[in-house]
């Protein structure tokens, strides 16, 4: 285990630091670093950035896949003074460029072909583009690595912005500072009592705090991250046999999809644990992964916010006889059910899922309005106080102490894991000149978790069918995989509720038919 406290933060940049300077750290397609070379390439890319003229708490974001840059970028940059935005690979230049203005990024480091989809257009003047293949070639050239520093020291100092969708509009960033970060390594890894000579397979995106962990909690653990991005179930499972892989994260579509692959004795019998967060595990997939890979492996489901990075998770030995249960707090996190009254609720009143602790995000990128609504003081009856996170999630405690999920108190819609912001989906589909109004909503859906069906009033009298048609191919085009609907309705007129705003319930319920 790390050489740091378990008990408090520490410069996030550390986490390359005090393991065994001989041990693997990280296997990527480029090749594998020691935790020695780790810290080295993480001082060189952070000499890197310090000589680009920018400021201490400027912003960087990075679109790329899992390369060696990707991986090292969340420590380089807190040891640099900034602060990382990583952006989502699967984004299209829109939504890029939503993320990029908004966070005020002075550098964005992508790859020659994410480039070219710019088209020539420039996401903002005062942003420049790098290509990534550039900077590791300027990295061969330095010999004065940065070292950890004062800039890295505050721990309060911001050290990345995550990009999650809200219930309506374009998606938010959270703030998170070098505290919640390093906190949460340390969390995680204590509860999935990861050790030494464990092997992470990294197959989510590192834009999300659960994909982020995957790295984080294996290096405060002193163990070897893989990160993987797979285009089929199928390389998943070859990468468990080929790095007998010890640890494997996934959402619940994902598993879905991995439980009907072939899980031979190389590619199964060396997993200790599985972790799931992003949805709930049904009793029946809980099941078939303990058909694949027996008792021998732990099965750990997660509820987590990326305002509070993670909140609870289940202990392994109470999966298979409370599968749909969220579990309890995890280190660091104090979690209260809060009724309508603002008192903590009764042993099996449902309530919304309130989240204090030093786990707490700073709230939403230059946007007070939004944290003032969802970061607002925790209620008397908590033990750290201050600000809390008030999820909008409706949950109950039984007289066990173990939470259960009720529903979601907004409109979000999470599907394949990722949490899915309707209005952005409708605000493209009006855009794309085919539909005068739009709605989306999520509709259950057992391997999705929630699929997208979207309703629209066309703009003109043209044929449906044929709408539909050209919507979907603009759709395609515009919205990244995840969020593509399933589904496309056209109506004549939208429900209305007494307000004269647009009945979202009553489509649901007609949706669900």
């Amino acid at each position: 285990m790390n050489t740091q406290s378990t008990n408090t933060a520490f410069p996030l940049d550390r986490l390359a630091i005090g393991n065994d300077p001989e041990a693997t750290a990280l296997v990527t397609r480029s090749g594998s670093l020691t935790y020695k070379m780790l810290n080295d390439r993480v001082g060189m890319l952070a000499r890197w950035l310090d000589r680009q003229n920018l400021d201490r708490g400027d912003r960087v974001a990075t679109w790329l896949p899992k390369t060696e840059l990707a991986c090292i970028m969340p420590l380089a940059a807190v040891r640099a003074g900034l602060v990382h935005v990583p952006v989502n690979p699967v984004l299209k230049p829109a939504q890029v460029h939503h993320i990029v203005v908004d966070s005020g990024a002075k550098l964005l480091i992508t790859n020659s072909g994410r480039i070219k989809s710019f088209d020539g257009n420039p996401l903002d003047q005062k942003c420049v583009i790098w290509d990534e293949a550039s900077i590791l070639s300027d990295l061969k050239q330095i010999d004065d690595p940065m070292a950890p520093s004062a800039a890295s020291d505050n721990l309060e100092s911001l050290a990345a912005i995550l990009y999650t969708s809200g219930s309506t509009g374009l998606p938010k960033g959270v703030m998170l500072t070098n505290a919640n970060l390093s906190l949460g390594a340390v969390s995680v890894a204590r509860y999935l009592k990861l050790e030494k000579d464990d092997r992470t397979l990294c197959v989510l995106p590192l834009s999300f705090d659960y994909g982020q962990s995957q790295l984080l909690s294996t290096w405060y653990a002193g163990a070897s991250a893989h990160p993987l991005d797979y285009l089929t179930a199928r390389d998943v499972t070859k990468a468990c046999a080929r790095d007998r892989i010890t640890t494997l994260a996934a959402v619940p579509p994902l598993w879905v999809q991995l439980v009907d692959q072939d899980w031979t004795e190389a590619s199964s019998s060396s997993m200790r644990r599985l972790t799931n967060s992003g949805g709930a595990l049904t009793p029946p997939l809980v099941k078939q992964l303990r058909a694949i890979f027996g008792a021998k492996t732990d099965l750990y489901a997660m509820y987590g916010l990326t305002e509070a990075f993670r909140s609870t998770y289940l202990d392994p030995a109470l999966i298979d006889d409370n599968p749909t249960s969220m579990g309890m707090a995890i280190p660091f996190a104090e979690i209260m059910v809060v009724s309508d009254g603002g008192k903590i609720a009764a042993i099996g009143e449902e309530g919304e899922l309130v989240h204090a602790g030093p786990l707490v995000a700073r709230g939403y990128w230059r946007d007070a309005e939004r944290t003032a609504e969802r970061f607002k003081p925790a209620p008397e009856e908590s033990e750290y106080g201050g600000l809390a996170v008030w999820s909008g999630d409706t949950v109950r405690r039984e007289k066990d102490g173990l939470l259960y999920f009720v529903g979601r108190t907004d409109n979000m819609i999470k599907s394949s894991g990722n949490r899915i912001s309707p209005t952005e989906i409708e605000e493209v589909a009006v855009g794309s000149g085919l539909a005068a109004e739009a709605v989306a909503i999520g509709v259950p859906d057992e391997r999705l978790g929630h699929a997208i069906h979207l309703y629209i009033r066309p703009a003109s009298n043209a044929d449906r069918d044929a709408i539909d048609a050209q919507l979907s191919k603009y759709l395609k085009r515009n919205l990244p995989n995840f969020m593509h609907p399933q589904d496309i309705t056209t109506v004549e007129e939208f429900p209305k509720n007494p307000n004269g705003k647009i009945d979202r319930n009553a489509l649901a319920k007609n949706a669900k038919i």
